[in-house]
């Protein structure tokens, strides 16, 4: 992996994405909708991208704002198919912290943004829903339920590292059950696997067990945010956006960070549940 192909990734991203901005609590209670345009446009040769974010809250007056880049932050990372993550290099007590993590397919975008505050609690969600302008968009996971997740999923695990060393790529196998209020989990990628299991409250999956305690929320339509509802120090710790595409495709991007709190790892995985 080198500089020019991260640049060459992003520009998967070039285009007029229209959708909104939902900005939620983090139990997922919605606080607003937003309406949003965003234009990715090419500059000198596509060596440089402008950014031109337009909000319009209801009521107000658009806001734009407009960005002007040549270069990724060291934060940042993209796949192939223009995927990607920016955030926070380092966790540390009394400092603020966050991540946004972008999933693409097709005609599509879903973006969603984790925030913590300075008392490393998860303090807000903000979860971007765009389309490329004039392109049909797929329709709407609906209705979506935790009952969706059930079933074997197999995939690939593809992860890009801060240093920039090869990609690694391995093979998983995600199997959901649930007994009563009970969601059950077995994830295998590669040689590794992994049990854990999660009481269901509503739209919120918690896995306490894990040490921090992971929340698994439903954001509707098919996309789940998942995340510790408090990063402890010393404890790794990552954050995952996962978006059902349709019944039987589900992409989920998760942004590691290790037991000092620094960023190791971006990895994003496609699965595809058996028949």
């Amino acid at each position: 992996m080198d500089y020019p192909s991260q640049w060459q990734n992003l520009l998967q991203n070039l285009g007029d994405w229209q959708g909104s901005f939902t900005r939620l609590t983090p139990q997922g209670e919605v606080l607003e909708v937003i309406p949003s345009r965003v234009v990715l446009a090419g500059r000198e040769g596509n060596r440089a991208v402008e950014q031109t974010i337009t909000l319009s809250p209801p009521g107000q007056p658009p806001q734009d704002r407009r960005l002007f880049y040549s270069t990724l932050n060291r934060g940042t990372l993209v796949f192939a198919n223009g995927a990607f993550s920016q955030g926070s290099l380092q966790w540390g007590p009394l400092a603020e912290f966050g991540a946004e993590l972008g999933l693409i397919h097709a005609n599509q975008r879903v973006r969603l943004v984790q925030q913590y505050n300075r008392t490393s609690h998860l303090d807000n969600l903000t979860l971007i829903q765009e389309t490329q302008a004039g392109r049909p968009a797929d329709p709407p996971v609906t209705p979506w339920a935790w009952d969706s997740l059930v079933g074997v999923w197999d995939g690939t695990a593809t992860t890009l590292y801060p240093d920039w060393r090869n990609p690694e790529a391995v093979p998983t196998c995600l199997e959901v059950t649930r007994q009563g209020e009970t969601l059950h989990q077995t994830l295998t990628a590669g040689p590794w696997t992994k049990t854990s299991a999660g009481r269901i409250t509503g739209n919120q999956v918690l896995f306490t067990a894990s040490d921090p305690a992971i929340q698994v929320l439903d954001l509707g339509q098919g996309m789940t945010s998942t995340c510790p509802v408090a990063i402890k120090g010393g404890r790794p710790c990552f954050l995952e956006l996962g978006w059902c595409v349709n019944p039987s495709h589900r992409q989920r991007m998760i942004r590691t960070y290790d037991g000092s709190g620094a960023w190791v790892s971006l990895t994003l995985v496609e699965e595809f549940r058996r028949p």
